[in-house]
């Protein structure tokens, strides 16, 4: 995308204690320091926000995944928008790239929180103005919001990790389930490779198993792709499923790395060759290994902040 310009006097990056590495590494695209913020805990465990510097009149974009530990992250993220609301900023946008909550976006059962609803309004309260967010689990949370949401996709950043392979015509873009069809189908349409699904069940939260494979994988090089991995179950599950239906190899993408408990230690003794994540979630030292190659979402949210700072249509970022 050629260089957009736009006076950035007025534009504030601002980050908290959830993906610094990812907030600095968008800002070097930019080419906009990060605002002087002091982020932390008072003694009592609430969280302390100081903003180092003059705001007045500003447009803040807040890089704040609110990944583990969730709780704090939220809170840093909404005690720092209301914190920029209160020193006068022009305006307040929320860069969300993980948005957690969104698997409760609708009641299942009776007597349920629909939590994804919940974070929506709590932002807003605290003075957000727009929401920058990365493969929401549900694309209609956009519609929980009165605010403009602008919903990106990794499928592109991952097709062209993919695109550097040479997989001669074999590969098969899999949907680890009925709701993930749309997702496989925009990674399938970008490598130009057919689809198959899982149809699975679960008789227990947490828990799946495979009931059937809807396509053709037999000597096919499978590519499973899900936006969140948590405990790997599915995954693991998945990729046994495509390898005894006589797939050559298995491969995973995901755009969110949740990868709770012992999720990489699952991966690393299943038949998956490897699995392609983003660094919407940070990978501390422990959640590494071999099998997991790490691709950076800093150039996509850069080009959508460049691209509203100078007032200018992101649509095309979405295509």
């Amino acid at each position: 995308m050629e260089k957009e310009f736009f006076d950035t006097r007025k534009l504030c990056l601002m980050t908290g204690n959830a993906n610094p590495d990812l907030a600095k590494k968008i800002s070097e695209l930019i080419g906009v320091e990060l605002c002087q913020t002091s982020v932390g805990k008072f003694n009592n465990g609430e969280t302390a926000v100081m903003i180092d510097e003059s705001i007045r009149g500003k447009d803040i974009f807040i890089i704040q995944p609110t990944s583990q530990p969730v709780n704090d992250n939220l809170m840093e993220l909404l005690v720092m928008a209301d914190a920029c609301k209160r020193a006068s900023a022009h305006s307040i946008n929320a860069v969300v790239p993980y948005y957690a909550y969104a698997r409760q976006d609708r009641k299942s059962r009776g007597r349920e929180p629909i939590s994804a609803k919940l974070v929506a309004n709590l932002m807003v309260a605290a003075g957000v103005n727009r929401v920058i967010t990365v493969d929401l689990h549900a694309a209609q949370i956009q519609g929980f919001f009165d605010i403009p949401v602008d919903h990106l996709f990794a499928a592109p950043v991952i097709a062209d990790y993919f695109h550097e392979h040479d997989f001669g015509g074999e590969l098969v873009v899999v949907s680890p389930d009925l709701g993930g069809v749309t997702r496989a189908r925009i990674l399938a349409d970008f490598l130009k490779a057919p689809i198959a699904i899982i149809e699975k069940r679960r008789p227990r939260p947490g828990e799946a198993e495979v009931m059937n494979i809807i396509g053709d994988v037999k000597d096919k090089i499978a590519l499973m792709i899900d936006d969140i991995v948590d405990t790997a179950g599915s995954l693991c599950e998945g990729a046994k499923a495509l390898k005894n239906l006589g797939a050559k190899s298995v491969l995973a993408a995901c755009t969110h790395p949740v990868l709770s408990k012992n999720a990489v230690e699952k991966i690393d003794n299943s038949v998956l060759e490897k699995l392609v994540v983003t660094d919407t979630i940070p990978l501390p030292q422990d959640k590494k290994s071999d099998k997991i190659v790490a691709l950076s979402m800093a150039k996509s949210i850069a080009d959508v902040i460049t691209m509203i700072q100078a007032r200018r249509s992101v649509s095309v970022l979405f295509r």
